[in-house]
């Protein structure tokens, strides 16, 4: 199984559990984690503190799971497509819609987290313009 693959599993299963340990042990301080400007946990966030921040503002809009279709390495590349499914905390409003995560390793640690959503779709589904 390819290392980086391998690494994406351990983060996945570190954020299902909470093992914040395990999270800081897999993204590097001085990590990048991006998302479209647009949604409104969107933007580039840097280091420890910026991923806080990145999940603080999602978790206050939705609360969501990930599923994974497809998890593959691409040299220094893990590639992971899937669904998030959940509920818009403000509205209860329900959503399934398709994602993928692109994360960037180096020397065993992940220094960039893309998050890519139809984000269309999770703007209607946040009451927005979609």
């Amino acid at each position: 199984m390819d290392a980086n693959v391998e690494l994406v599993r351990r983060l996945y299963d570190a954020f299902a559990a909470s093992d914040f340990d395990t999270i800081l042990a897999v993204m590097d301080p001085e990590l990048v984690v991006t998302q479209a400007d647009a949604l409104p946990w969107g933007g580039e966030f840097h280091g420890y503190e910026g991923l806080a921040t990145f999940f603080g503002r999602l978790r206050e809009h939705i609360t969501s799971e990930v599923t994974h279709a497809a998890l593959y390495g691409a040299g220094d590349h893990a590639v992971q497509f899937g669904r998030t499914a959940g509920t818009v905390n403000a509205t209860g409003a329900t959503f399934d819609i398709d994602e993928m995560h692109l994360f960037t390793i180096r020397d065993g640690r992940v220094v960039r987290f893309e998050a890519y959503i139809d984000t269309p779709a999770m703007l209607s589904a946040l009451g927005g313009d979609g």
